[in-house]
């Protein structure tokens, strides 16, 4: 490997880490694999080395081998936040800052803070704390981490809400804390993570073995890819050469021969494998001025096959081969190398020889699969730096060089002599060589050669050659020929790649800057189409979905209607993200060639490239160009999605707050005439209690009030200021304890109460399941049939305990509608009316504690109304 120079970019960021504290997290598969202990077990140590090590917040969860491990450290005390009547405790960030220790231990990274701290996350406090370098500790499950969230909600049914960007793992050293899934279930099993009745649950849910296991694979593969990451962050600081890795990466070289398809189907195969990301190159020699459009067109199929098959493709100008794949090898530190041997003849290897033997030579620390070459398809002989190929008018051209020459030696041979003759007829053949190549260039060495003979040499004016250094100046004249041609040739093809590269450079900053100087939709589509249609000389058309089929939103020129066959092609590359059209595997009757602008939101536009005389869009030379301009139009149209949900999000958002001030301000204003109208009916109970209106005007009061804690309810939903108090709950006491609070309410109904004594306990927080129940049984009684049956039933499934809330009405008319929504109001005989609240609140605190609520119709008649409660996953 060649040296280089330490990247400029690596070595800013290690500035800017030197500058600031250092993180260390400890990363866990679940909860209850000891990353806590770990934590403190390495803070001791720390401590016992001289090192200022202070506790800055630490969750024992009542374990007694944690809260002995926190003895020996000086601990900040926790900061008493008054919320709403509670005092709530958060890590005291100023106290640790004026402390200014060493090292501090900060437990649950992913923690939300109180309403009122500086920063709604502790991970924001740690950033503070390293701003002010200040070392860190923290600990983290790999099911916070944002980019991970919901591939864990799909197989674990348990989404967390409670997330850290990827950004504060990628400065971090991260330690994987790490148990097999058996060890960790007989600790459940133990009592060691949860309670007996709570780790019965959760063998059932989330601390299924398959789920141990993969979140463990996950997290060990984060954690590598981290060490990888910070791995060639040092390299390229240090200038160290070398192909180092804590992860895969693989790059394959393709070329213009047969087989090329082949070679980048198996490099897939091994990347997958291998589960690296993985790059397919092409080498652009001076070779390439010579290939057909054959040749041009295998290449630019597998650069779009290789694509297709979610690889990175890049060309790599460079004057050979090896020195191309040198300099991509390095670029990348690639461990794997997929390369093509083609079957060459001996002199061609004697004269040139191998690429695959050159690199095993040359390179070292990587890993080299060979492939043999398909020989079905014979590929066309191109010759490096030669244009054989030459018009008449060239050969006359080269005729007329010599011609003058002679001329000119006549004129000049009375004052220099014969001798010097020969070197004036190198003239015509370098003039001849380095303008058209080698063809012409031999044919003026050959004349060149003749008429020096003819004129000059004795005899005169014959072509016999008497002496032998005659024959030796012919010789030397066509050996300049070639040579010159071959330099000329390579020189020029070399030139042709820099002016070409400069010009894709140039075109893509003018293109980028076109795009950021537009603010709408439409205009973004306008300069893509016009952009594109410009730099590469092909008709552009860009398509966005509407109603569900992709319509034309711009095109440059301005296009016809797209066949049906265009259109079925568009709308593939839409629904699959995939390449379609001309030129592709799929739909190629096409005459458009379809790329889809995919981004982290999904595909938002698909670009479509077509030329009129019906040829390839994309040339093999300019398919990197095309899938940078993809690239940008991709991120433009991602601002633009991105700017209208922030502009929606802000509408929302005073919405809401309108909404929660509105609220607010109802039930304040509503509670002190409540409680003036409730002892003005006290009072007349008292003087009158025979009277029949007093049962109905209590039983209207309870009612005023229920809509008065629905209000009060919505604004702390909306307002994010419930507080969890988890703890575990018998249901059967909850529902109990729900119904006779509505016993007045309830007087005349039948209860059918079938909720088993012997139900598992559940965890929930008491004061909103209590509400979630009194709302479902008013609901209930509300939108009961005239028999006044409520059905309550618990029962124990195989991952939950569920309670269902059913009355005989008429059940949901639109089950499937979404009733839980603020102010929505089942439709029906008797379902009309209410205020719209009570569902919303359920779904709320259900969603708060995560509970699982759901709506239905009964087999046997009416609606119904199911809590399901799982474990919740916590250190």
């Amino acid at each position: 490997m060649t040296d280089k120079r330490p990247s400029p970019d690596a070595l800013l960021r290690a500035a800017e880490r030197e500058a600031r504290g250092q993180l260390k997290i400890f990363l866990g598969a679940a909860p209850g694999v000891g990353k806590t202990y770990e934590m403190l077990s390495e803070g001791a140590a720390r401590l016992r080395g001289g090192t200022d090590v202070v506790v800055g917040v630490v969750e024992t969860h009542g374990r007694a081998e944690t809260e002995a491990l926190v003895a020996p450290f000086e601990v900040i005390p926790r900061r008493t936040i008054d919320y709403r009547g509670q005092a709530m405790t958060e890590m005291d960030l100023d106290a640790i800052l004026a402390r200014r220790p060493a090292l501090v231990l900060v437990d649950e990274l992913a923690h939300s803070n109180v309403e009122g701290s500086r920063h709604p996350k502790r991970w924001q406090d740690i950033q503070e704390l390293l701003d002010a370098g200040i070392d860190v500790f923290s600990t983290v499950n790999i099911q916070h981490v944002e980019s991970l969230n919901d591939l864990v909600a799909s197989f674990t049914r348990v989404r967390v809400r409670e997330t850290v960007p990827d950004s504060v793992l990628e400065d971090a050293e991260i330690e994987v804390v790490d148990i097999p899934p058996d060890e960790l279930i007989e600790r459940l099993k133990d009592g060691k993570v949860y309670i007996p009745a709570e780790a019965t649950r959760a063998l059932g849910h989330f601390f299924s073995k398959a789920n141990l296991s993969a979140l463990r694979e996950m997290a060990l593969r984060r954690a590598a890819m981290s060490v990888d990451r910070q791995m060639l962050e040092h390299l390229d600081a240090s200038a160290l050469p070398g192909a180092f890795a804590a992860g895969e990466r693989v790059l394959v070289a393709v070329s213009e021969l047969p087989g090329a398809e082949a070679l980048v189907r198996t490099t897939k195969r091994l990347a997958d494998a291998l589960r690296a990301p993985w790059t397919a190159v092409y080498i652009e020699t001076p070779r390439a001025e010579g290939f057909g459009t054959e040749e041009k067109a295998r290449i630019a199929a597998t650069l779009r096959l290789a694509a297709s098959l979610g690889a990175t493709i890049a060309t790599v100008p460079a004057e050979s081969v090896i020195d191309g794949l040198q300099a991509q090898v390095e670029g990348m530190r690639a461990t794997q190398l997929v390369i093509g041997k083609s079957r060459r003849s001996w002199w061609f290897e004697l004269r040139h020889g191998s690429v695959v033997e050159k690199l095993l030579r040359n390179v070292e620390g990587l890993a080299i699969h060979v492939i043999p070459a398909d020989v079905s398809a014979p590929s066309r002989k191109v010759g490096q730096g030669f244009r054989w190929d030459a018009k008449p008018t060239v050969y006359a051209a080269v005729i007329g060089f010599v011609t003058a020459t002679t001329l000119l030696a006549k004129l000049v041979e009375p004052w220099i002599g014969t001798g010097a003759i020969d070197l004036i007829y190198l003239l015509p053949v370098v003039a001849a060589a380095s303008r058209y190549g080698l063809r012409p260039g031999l044919a003026a060495g050959v004349l060149a050669a003749l008429a020096f003979n003819f004129f000059f040499l004795p005899p005169l004016y014959s072509f016999t050659i008497t002496e032998p250094q005659s024959v030796l100046t012919v010789l030397v004249l066509i050996g300049i020929a070639a040579f010159t041609s071959r330099l000329t040739g390579g020189m020029r093809s070399r030139a042709a790649i820099g002016v070409r590269s400069a010009h894709e450079n140039a075109a893509l900053a003018a293109f980028a800057q076109a795009l950021t100087r537009v603010s709408d939709a439409q205009s973004t589509a306008d300069t893509v189409c016009v952009e594109v249609s410009r730099l590469l000389d092909v008709n552009a058309v860009l398509l966005a979905e509407r109603d569900g089929q992709p319509a034309i939103v711009a095109a440059a020129p301005p296009a016809s209607d797209l066949t049906p066959i265009d259109v079925a092609a568009a709308d593939w590359a839409f629904k699959r993200g995939e390449t379609a059209g001309y030129g592709t595997v799929t739909l190629n009757a096409s005459d458009w060639q379809f790329h889809p602008l995919k981004t982290s939101m999904g595909v938002l536009a698909v670009l479509g490239v077509a030329r009129n005389d019906g040829s390839d869009p994309v040339p093999s030379d300019r398919a990197v160009l095309l899938s940078t301009l993809v690239g940008q139009a991709s991120l433009a149209h991602e601002r633009l999605r991105l700017d209208d949900e922030m502009r929606e999000l802000s509408v929302l958002k005073e919405r809401d707050r309108l909404r929660a001030a509105l609220l607010s301000s109802i039930g304040h204003d509503l509670r002190t005439p409540l409680t003036a109208v409730t002892t003005a009916i006290e009072t007349v109970a008292a003087e009158h209690p025979d009277s029949a209106a007093i049962p109905v005007a209590r039983a209207e009061m309870q009612r005023l009030r229920r809509f008065l804690d629905n209000l009060l309810d919505m604004v702390r939903l909306d307002t994010g200021a419930l507080k969890l108090s988890i703890e575990p709950i018998d249901l059967t006491d909850a529902v109990s304890g729900a119904i006779h609070d509505l016993k007045d309410l309830l007087r005349g109904k039948h209860i059918d109460f079938q909720v088993p004594a012997n139900l598992p306990l559940v965890r929930a927080d008491a004061t909103l399941l209590h509400h979630i129940l009194i709302n479902l049984l008013v609901n209930s009684a509300q939108h009961g049939g005239a028999t006044g049956t409520i059905t309550i039933e618990g029962r124990r499934t195989a991952d939950a305990v569920t309670i269902a809330i059913r009355d005989d009405g008429p059940g949901l008319t639109a089950p499937d509608r979404d009733l839980f929504q603020v102010f929505t109001r089942g439709t029906g005989s008797d379902r009309e009316g209410g205020s719209g609240l009570g569902l919303a609140i359920v779904k709320g605190f259900a969603d708060a504690m995560q509970v699982g609520v759901r709506a239905g119709n009964h087999a046997e008649g009416g609606a119904v109304f199911t809590l399901a409660f799982v474990p919740v996953a916590a250190d």
